[in-house]
């Protein structure tokens, strides 16, 4: 045998191994199938839903359980009729398949596999319909009993606290006679058969019955609070209104019967939605009626407590106004003296005018008040607000008062010291002057007799102005503080010609040390033009030391710290 042969045969052999592995694949994963198939059509069989029938039709069902059992039996039925051929189609893939008819095996399996899913959906369907069905007589009974407990329970409670609810009652056994009926129709549809609309209706009894039980606590609190609660609040408020209107409180034009009357038609609002057991409506109602309880508690108690401040403070309010309108008097009867000698530059007569006038309108504020007090028609707590605010206003009235006092008893004070003051800056400027002239100078410099001037025209005018009808002292005081810059300044510039004058002659003796200097000889020509004839002295000196520092670097600092170290110890 060639090599080519046996390669070939090789080749036959593999193949044949694996066309036979494959086949046996094949039949064991349709022989599963086939097993799967068969265990759901048993488990349909053996749910045996011709029995359940049966049951439910001796049950002699009605209205919507009849129609519910037919609709469900009739697919189940149609179903039912296909599992012969579902079990044929099976038998065939098994006998098939063990005799390794692979496809036509296979097409049994699928046929049977999609008229399974096909009635599968329907059957387990119809037998949870059936199932309900047969439980419905047995749980609508129980579910009949407990509600009936639950109602006689609660028939019972409102027997035994029927005042408690008397408000509501008529609405209460109205919505329990609706709840009989409700039972009764359950009993007969459950009678007749019909047990999905038994259940509905039970259905509703139940959530009537829990709505019913969850209402009836807060109709007991509410009747109670409307009825005895607010009520007797409203009649404490109303009690407590008229002991004080005769103890002579006043209310202004709060008319507090006016608004009791209308919390009381409110009460009866509420309690007439109450009756109808409306409880967001009454609710409503009873958190108006509440808030306008606590405002007139609130109210009553404001009155009350504002008395006693007004009754403690009302002389001693009167003692304070007319002690602050005496106060106020003399103030303005001493501005006004003032004012004749002294310009008032800052409103000081108006401002106490104008605070004369607050206090004079706070005097009658306050004799209106006490005239109401006397006929009973003070609101106290109005009153207690007012005098609040006038015994602050009449502490800072009192202090501005005093500060204006105070402000223009300084004015005679400042007049004698203005007076002193431009005394003392003639003696100054007088000193400085004859100072200046006793030097033996060739002459005054022109700057500083022009400032010198002005400094005494400044002093003469400031006099003339001290010695006026009316003197306006903050001007005079302004001009002071300028005059005293001024002669200081002519004080400075005066030691300045004196000590420029006396270092120019140390200087130019000092100088005869270079008369060979050309430099130091032409300085000391220019020097002493400057010094003789334009008596500019501090030029003049500048002219010769620059002369002489050139000529001897250093010597003129060596003979002006000299100079005012002589200076410095004979004024020690």
């Amino acid at each position: 045998m060639s090599s080519t042969q046996s390669l070939l045969l090789i080749t036959l052999i593999i193949t044949i191994i694996v066309v036979v592995m494959a086949m046996l694949l094949i039949n064991r994963r349709q022989l599963r199938d086939i097993e799967e198939l068969d265990n759901e059509l048993g488990n349909m069989e053996d749910l045996h839903l011709e029995r359940a029938i049966g049951k439910l039709d001796q049950m002699e069902l009605a209205g919507e359980s009849l129609a519910t059992l037919n609709t469900w039996k009739k697919s189940y039925q149609k179903a039912a009729e296909l599992f012969p051929e579902i079990q044929r189609l099976i038998e065939d893939g098994a006998d098939e398949n063990a005799r390794y008819h692979l496809v036509k095996s296979h097409q049994s399996i699928k046929q049977a596999r999609e008229l399974v899913d096909s009635v599968s959906e329907d059957v387990k369907n119809s037998s949870d319909v059936f199932t309900q069905l047969l439980e419905s007589n047995r749980e609508n009974k129980a579910q009949y009993d407990e509600l009936m407990q639950s109602y006689r329970e609660i028939r019972k409670e409102i027997l035994a606290d029927s005042f408690d609810y008397s408000v509501a009652l008529e609405e209460i056994e109205n919505r329990l006679s609706a709840m009989e009926e409700d039972f009764a129709q359950a009993k007969n549809l459950s009678a007749q058969g019909d047990h999905v609309e038994a259940k509905r209706v039970l259905s509703k009894i139940r959530a009537d019955l829990t709505a019913l039980k969850t209402k009836l606590p807060e109709v007991k609190e509410d009747q109670h609070d409307l009825q005895t609660v607010f009520a007797d609040q409203l009649d404490e408020i109303a009690a407590g209104y008229k002991e004080m209107r005769d103890a002579k409180y006043g209310f202004g034009s709060l008319d507090v019967l006016l608004e009791i009357r209308q919390s009381n038609d409110q009460i009866d609002r509420s309690l007439a939605a109450l009756a109808q057991l409306d409880l967001e409506e009454t609710s409503k109602g009873m958190k108006k009626v509440e808030k306008e309880i606590k405002t007139l508690y609130g109210i009553l108690e404001k009155e009350y407590k504002a008395r006693p401040f007004v009754e403690k403070n009302q002389d001693k309010l009167q003692r304070l106004l007319t002690h602050q309108q005496t106060v106020s008097q003399q103030l303005i009867k001493k501005l006004r003296h003032i004012d004749e000698s002294y310009e008032l530059t800052h409103g000081e007569l108006d401002e106490s005018r104008e605070l004369e006038r607050e206090v004079h309108k706070m005097d009658s504020d306050y004799i209106r008040a006490s005239q109401r007090i006397a006929d009973g028609r003070a609101v106290y707590s109005e009153v207690q607000d007012d005098w609040i605010k006038i015994l602050g206003r009449l502490q800072e009235i009192g202090k501005r008062q005093q500060e204006l006092s105070e402000a223009v008893d300084g004015l005679y004070e400042a007049e004698e010291v203005a007076q002193r003051s431009i005394k003392e800056f003639k003696q100054q400027v007088s000193l400085v002057y004859r100072h200046l002239s006793r030097q033996n100078l060739p002459g005054i410099p022109e700057g500083f007799l022009q400032m010198y001037t002005l400094v005494v025209n400044e002093i003469s005018k400031t006099s003339g102005e001290l010695n006026q009808v009316r003197i306006n002292m903050e001007k005079i005081s302004e001009e002071l503080v300028q005059i005293s810059d001024d002669v200081d300044r002519l004080q400075r510039e005066a030691e300045d010609i004196i000590s420029s004058a006396n270092l120019f002659e140390l200087t130019m003796q000092y100088s005869n040390k270079f008369l060979d200097n050309e430099t130091v000889v032409r300085a000391r020509r220019n020097a002493m033009k400057l010094y003789d004839g334009d008596y500019n002295y501090k030029d003049a000196l500048d002219t010769i030391a620059t002369a002489v520092e050139r000529a001897e670097p250093g010597s003129y600092q060596r003979i002006e710290n000299a100079y005012y170290q002589e200076q410095k110890e004979l004024i020690d």
